[in-house]
């Protein structure tokens, strides 16, 4: 049975960290990010729904008496 070479295995891993840091910085330098800091206020629009005008009550199973 011929043996495991793993001589190049401490290159080989250093390698693909070493790619996976310059990947992962070049995604991150792509986003544009706020230079103050602060959050921005978002507007929220309200929508009308039309159940939203009619009264319904929904009644819960374990809430009913039962016989």
């Amino acid at each position: 049975m011929p043996q495991l070479d793993t001589s190049t295995w401490f290159t080989t891993v250093c390698a693909c960290s070493l790619a996976l840091f310059i990947l992962f910085q070049l995604e991150l330098s792509r986003h544009n990010l706020p230079s103050n800091g602060s959050n921005k206020q978002l507007k929220i629009a309200k929508s009308t729904n039309p159940w939203e005008l009619k009264w319904t009550k929904i009644y819960s199973p374990l809430s009913l008496n039962l016989l």
